[in-house]
């Protein structure tokens, strides 16, 4: 087991590629943390863990809220004693032409997106350094965050932020064995991709896009997490590793 008895936090983990990055750590030996706002999701995420024989805490947490973020890290070192992981996986995606984007939608993609990963991150890397843990970070960025996208300016830009979040904090918490990078996943079945994905026409015409020719699954992406939170990856730092069938190349 490669993350055996590892303390893994993982915000937005009730659903789609947090759910799936939850359950390849807890198969992996890791004890699990996920963070949701839906209290119905959390439950059936932490059936579908214990059912696989994992462990597993859930706590509801809005990560764009400090007094929150702080609740939940005090509970998890009150219980666990360190934090070795942390995936900040908890986002949102509203799509909106650029010239129809409300002071609202930026506001909240950004709280959301880039805040909650700034102060899930802060209050978690001090507890490494306090506890001494050479930990890792996970950003879950997207292509988006390294290509523009019509209909996604305030999504691409949190994006962006994230992956310049993730280099920031690779060189400054270096000095202490703590490594950060974001991982971009490209088209993913979820249950925002599926609608589009319902759509035959539409997805024959997106799949084109798609050097390999498939909708990527949330395993594809849990799988990538697990290598950039492994020792495998112990001198990979700073890096925005792309998760997409080849679709980058194409949008760039």
């Amino acid at each position: 087991m490669r993350l055996k008895d590892k303390v893994a936090v993982i915000t937005g983990g009730s659903l789609g590629i947090g759910l799936a990055v939850a359950d390849r750590f807890a198969r992996e030996g890791a004890i699990v943390i996920i963070s949701g706002r839906g209290q119905q999701a959390l439950d059936e995420a932490e059936a579908h863990i214990t059912g696989q024989g994992g462990r597993i805490r859930t706590m509801k947490v809005d990560v764009q809220y400090k007094q929150q973020v702080d609740q939940m890290i005090d509970d998890i070192i009150a219980e666990f004693g360190r934090i070795d992981i942390v995936v900040n996986n908890a986002g949102i995606c509203s799509p909106a032409p650029f010239l129809e984007i409300t002071e609202e939608d930026w506001e909240r993609h950004m709280a959301i997106n880039l805040k909650g990963t700034f102060l899930v991150s802060q209050r978690a890397a001090q507890e490494m350094v306090k506890t001494g843990i050479h930990g890792a970070f996970v950003h879950m960025s997207s292509v988006n965050g390294l290509a523009g996208e019509m209909d996604q300016a305030h999504y691409n830009s949190s994006k962006g932020g994230l992956n310049l979040l993730a280099m920031s904090m690779a060189v400054e918490l270096a000095q202490y064995g703590i490594r950060v990078n974001s991982l971009c996943p490209g088209f993913i079945a979820t249950r925002l991709t599926q609608p589009l994905i319902d759509q035959p026409q539409a997805i024959e015409a997106y799949l084109k896009t798609i050097p390999m020719g498939r909708v990527g699954q949330p395993e594809d992406i849990a799988d990538a997490a697990l290598f950039l939170a492994g020792d495998e990856a112990k001198y990979v730092t700073g890096h925005c590793l792309v998760v997409d069938g080849g679709q980058l190349i194409k949008l760039s």
